[in-house]
């Protein structure tokens, strides 16, 4: 009898492929949801998420979803993660993402090989948050970091965003260097959500050293966007706070 990483592999029968995953999610679907989630999520022409299509379902009904088709082989994951439907994007991710915690070394390197050759529908914030430190960062933890100064100079702000966010698993495990590295590449970064991001992984790189962040800090805080300073220090005393947004600290 085949294991798990096999029928991950290679795939299984049954009713664990795509198709009854898409009927399942479309099941629960939430129309008026659904309209509220993609104002939330900007869908609107110009916007980052111009085009994306909601079928108005919760993260924790995704994340039950995805417990139901834990066992879907990478190729079934493959077409989930083209659809048209964000959280059926979502569904792939959450069970890519934990299939890749469980796996061996061989599972792991093709999950990530199908992650990093599918960035293009990995295209908002939550979709990369929610499996870029579980996939991306923990897959080049003993690795060579190359891939992520690829994606930090990519066009697409999408897989600017993977690249520091992959981050936040070096952070869980001591090392702060790979996420002060990519925030000095993305100081002049254009859009407000890698702004927000980078600030984001810096305020958690402070909990780990708080001594190379704040030299980091201190050294680019003039030239630093407001919102990506402001994240920075949104756990640092009062008085701190105010030196560093007066270029002072």
């Amino acid at each position: 009898m085949r294991g798990r990483g096999e029928r991950l592999l290679q795939g299984t029968g049954g009713q664990v492929t795509a198709r009854s995953a898409m009927r399942r999610m479309r099941g629960l679907r939430d129309p008026e949801r659904a309209r509220l989630v993609s104002g939330y999520f900007k869908t609107g022409k110009g916007q980052y998420g111009e085009g994306d299509r909601f079928l108005g379902m919760p993260v924790p009904v995704v994340r039950k979803v995805a417990r139901e088709f834990a066992s879907m082989p990478l190729a079934e994951l493959a077409v989930l993660l083209q659809s048209p439907w964000h959280e059926e994007r979502l569904l792939a991710l959450l069970v890519l993402a934990r299939s890749y915690e469980r796996g061996d070394a061989r599972e792991r390197k093709a999950i990530y090989e199908l992650y990093a050759s599918h960035t293009r529908w990995i295209n908002n914030w939550d979709l990369v948050d929610l499996s870029a430190p579980q996939i991306v960062g923990a897959h080049l933890l003993e690795r060579r970091r190359t891939p992520l100064d690829r994606w930090a100079r990519s066009s697409n702000v999408w897989e600017r965003r993977i690249a520091v966010l992959a981050t936040a698993a070096f952070i869980d495990a001591g090392d702060v260097t790979p996420t002060l590295r990519l925030a000095r590449r993305l100081l002049d970064d254009p859009h407000d959500l890698i702004h927000k991001a980078v600030g984001w992984m810096l305020r958690e790189a402070a909990k780990r050293n708080r001594p190379a962040t704040e030299r980091f800090l201190r050294a680019h805080q003039r030239r630093m966007p407001r919102t990506m300073l402001r994240y920075a220090i949104e756990r640092f005393p009062a008085a701190a706070r105010r030196k560093y947004l007066l270029g002072t600290a």
